[in-house]
């Protein structure tokens, strides 16, 4: 089973799961973070990093509209292998339900 990062991730992209990736398999958007599923190798070291609680596994069933986010901008955003910005008010989203709309196409920096 692959992870996924799921909505909690929009517009707090905390990074921290990306310091302990082995694999470097972390994908960056404007406002949100995507684990590209046919690089990562299951090791789960990214779940407990994550201050957002954003990454499960992908048999969990609040993941599965993520995983196809994941594979359609994996692709298009640039890899992340080191812990950038967090986002000045990211502290305030944590936790929101209902971000899903604010999700950002634009790649990352």
């Amino acid at each position: 089973m692959a992870y996924v990062v799921t909505e909690n991730c929009i517009k707090c992209k905390y990074q921290d799961c990306v310091e302990v990736c082995p694999v470097d398999c972390f994908y960056e958007g404007e406002n949100f973070l995507v684990i590209n599923p046919d690089e990562c190798i299951e090791c789960g070291v990214c779940e407990p990093e994550c201050p957002a609680e954003a990454i499960v596994p992908d048999s969990d069933p609040a993941a599965a509209p993520w995983v196809e986010i994941a594979r359609q901008f994996a692709p298009q955003w640039p890899n992340i292998t080191r812990k950038g910005e967090v986002p000045a008010d990211a502290e305030s989203w944590k936790g929101k339900a209902g971000k899903k709309d604010l999700l950002s196409p634009k790649p990352g920096h």
